[in-house]
């Protein structure tokens, strides 16, 4: 199937069909942390080894996100998505019936490798689908789901644990995927690519890679032992360059070498890294703050940072307004910029200052988030020729996943080392997190450098009219 054949209602419900995967994902993977305390009680487990539940659902979309190009590209995209969605419902099905916590943990990774392939092979769909000048528009539909999520995450989990019960924050997965599914025996476009060969070897090394330094990042944020942590980045890194080896001398690898040689994927890819040090690590941060420094409840701190969502969506309605005016380059260096003094901005009211305060900058945090994701993610695929496309979009899956890990952990990092240094934040635990933030801030400004690197007519191939 070509771009050509696909129907205007096809490309209508096309950005639907992605949103219920990238929803139902965003919102596992923020909405199990607020119930976590009640799973475990249930199940008669420590609260600390209910990290396992976690845990093994991030190692599972890492290991796996790197093979979605090429099972797309085999079996095509319609028949890996429907299984992804079946994978992903059977999983969270499985998780409301646990008894125990090893039964969990299996569900999990059920749940994880449909997790690992829902997402790339719904936006490798999009990309396939759409001409490059009216890409923006669908992704930007399909995206609204990324910021909402785990905005909508803890609220709904408070709710469900408190008025319900935990097995409900799995059984919410399962009309959305039914939709997802049924939309998509009828509307999902089915796409293959002519294949030489799977690159087995470098499908292992690269994911090895991935698992490694997953497990890095998770220990990082949970974790005292330094020795262990450096011992699994160590390992990942090396990994990474026992692949970059390979990947030079295999003449079909995974992810081949020349993606970098593209200006927009590279700065894409690096953009992506750099600035959710900052942002990925904000929707765990404040929810934190609010409970612990502000001693509020769980779903108190859920309505505080809830109009995040509401004017991520807003910023949906003007991105593409503001990429044609101002371009790539100069809109992702202010927007970057603005986002970290935002996060700064965290640093501002004081314990005694009325905690709705934050509501304001929460609000215009949302709207500039919105911008950023749907402007990083484009210019990534901007300029990937046709036989990139599939290995393309699976590398920027497994780096956005990294990314968002890296930034969590890097946040927990930082707030755990300045609430140990009682003389700096003098007793007083909300110090601890308006330094982190200041931090993270700053850090997320620096990043805005990395958009330097791009020309200033880099995307114009995108450029459309507003809906």
């Amino acid at each position: 199937m070509s771009t050509a054949q696909a129907s205007p209602q096809v490309k209508k419900v096309l950005p639907m069909i992605l949103a219920t995967a990238i929803f139902m994902q965003m919102l596992d993977s923020t909405i199990l942390n607020t119930s976590l305390p009640a799973i475990a009680k249930d199940l008669n487990e420590s609260p600390l080894n209910m990290q396992n539940a976690i845990v093994s659902y991030v190692l599972t979309l890492a290991l796996f996100m790197p093979v979605s190009g090429f099972l797309a590209d085999k079996f095509g995209t319609k028949k890996i998505f429907i299984l992804a969605l079946i994978l992903f419902a059977a999983g969270s099905l499985f998780c409301s019936l646990s008894q125990d916590l090893n039964q969990l943990v299996a569900a999990r990774i059920i749940q994880g490798l449909g997790g690992s392939l829902m997402t790339p092979v719904g936006r490798l769909t999009l990309i396939k689908t759409y001409p490059k000048n009216e890409l923006v528009q669908a992704m930007n539909y399909a995206i609204v789901p990324a910021l909402i999520g785990p905005v909508l995450g803890p609220l709904v989990g408070g709710y469900m644990v408190d008025y319900l019960s935990w097995h409900w924050i799995f059984l919410i997965n399962l009309p959305i995927a039914f939709i997802g599914i049924v939309l998509s025996l009828r509307f999902m476009p089915d796409y293959t690519s002519k294949i030489l060969s799977f690159d087995l070897k470098g499908f292992l090394i690269f994911g090895a890679a991935s698992f490694l330094l997953s497990v890095s990042l998770e220990l990082l944020g949970n974790s005292v032992q330094i020795t262990p942590i450096l011992l699994f980045f160590l390992l990942g890194f090396l990994m990474l360059y026992f692949y970059y080896r390979h990947a030079k001398k295999e003449e079909n690898p995974i992810f081949p070498l020349n993606l970098f040689q593209v200006r927009t994927f590279r700065v894409g890819i690096l953009g992506n890294l750099a600035t959710r040090l900052g942002i990925s690590s904000v929707p765990l941060l404040l929810p934190l703050m609010i409970q612990i420094a502000y001693g509020q409840s769980a779903v108190i701190s859920g309505w505080i940072v809830a109009p995040m969502a509401l004017t991520a969506m807003l910023g949906k309605s003007v991105v593409i307004r503001i990429l044609n005016r101002f371009g790539y380059r100069n809109t992702l260096m202010a927007n970057t910029f603005i986002i970290g003094i935002l996060i700064c901005s965290f640093a501002i009211p004081g314990i005694h200052s009325s905690i709705y305060w934050h509501i304001p900058i929460i609000a215009v945090l949302g709207f500039f988030n919105s911008i950023q994701f749907t402007s990083m993610n484009s210019i990534s695929i901007a300029d990937l020729r046709s036989y990139h496309t599939s290995s393309g979009n699976s590398l920027l899956s497994v780096n956005m996943q990294l990314a968002i890990g890296f930034g969590v952990a890097f946040g927990l990092v930082v707030l755990k080392l300045f609430e140990g240094d009682t003389k700096l934040i003098h007793n007083e635990i909300h110090n601890a997190f308006r330094y982190t933030f200041l931090v993270i801030g700053g850090l997320t400004i620096l990043s805005g450098l990395v958009f330097r690197r791009l020309h200033f007519r880099d995307g114009e191939n995108l450029q459309t009219k507003e809906a």
